[in-house]
């Protein structure tokens, strides 16, 4: 091969590096607001014909199966950063928390549930999360920073909740979120508790979620 053959084949995959990358910035634009929205928004939005984009994901399904991951990668990156932390268990929770808040990992997850079929790769990275997640709250708990009747799950309602906020432009929105995570936080650690009402939720309850 010669080296004008070689810098042309590189120049190629430059591109479609920054393509696929404009796509996903475009995606969670677009799909995060309305999941419902036409793929032609995203192409039009990413600055790319429609027919690189369908080079690339073959289908709208695909391309929000390509973000859910994103955001699964996000996530177990951080609470993995935050196992391996030699913070007290309480600030390393608490700091985990709020990265993934202003991250917006619920958006890409839990939001886009039932949107599309999860394939193996969802479904472990999933599983994994789950475990991780529950490690690092469980050891937390332990630790006595986290009121002993709330549960791993009963947080994770709370910050797709938070997910849902929008106000103004996107650090008005990351600001009034991580205040009202620190209300969460706050709860959580509370000592003067009330008891709270009904049953923990279940993740037989948010599997079901996942399904079309």
């Amino acid at each position: 091969m010669t080296e004008r053959t070689h810098q042309v084949r590189r120049g190629r995959v430059a591109e479609a590096e920054r393509n696929d990358a404009s796509i996903l910035t475009a995606a969670r634009s677009v799909f995060i607001f309305d999941p419902k929205a036409p793929i032609s928004e995203v192409a039009k939005r990413a600055g790319v014909g429609i027919g690189a984009l369908y080079s690339r994901y073959g289908s709208k399904e695909n391309l929000l199966a390509a973000l859910c991951e994103l955001g699964q990668q996000t996530y177990l990156t951080e609470v993995e950063r935050a196992l391996a932390s030699d913070e007290d268990p309480g600030e390393a929770y608490f700091g985990f928390l709020r990265r993934i808040v202003d991250a917006d990992t619920h958006s890409l997850t839990v939001h886009l549930a039932g949107k599309f079929t999860p394939t193996e790769r969802h479904i472990a990275n999933a599983e994994r999360m789950r475990e991780l997640g529950d490690d690092l709250f469980d050891r937390a708990q332990r630790a006595g920073a986290v009121r002993p009747d709330v549960t791993n799950l009963d947080v994770a309602f709370l910050l797709e909740m938070i997910a849902t906020t929008s106000i103004g432009d996107e650090e008005r929105t990351a600001e009034v979120r991580q205040r009202q995570l620190a209300v969460v936080i706050d709860g959580l650690r509370s000592p003067d508790r009330q008891p709270l009402p009904g049953e923990p939720p279940t993740w037989e309850e948010q599997a079901a979620r996942w399904m079309r």
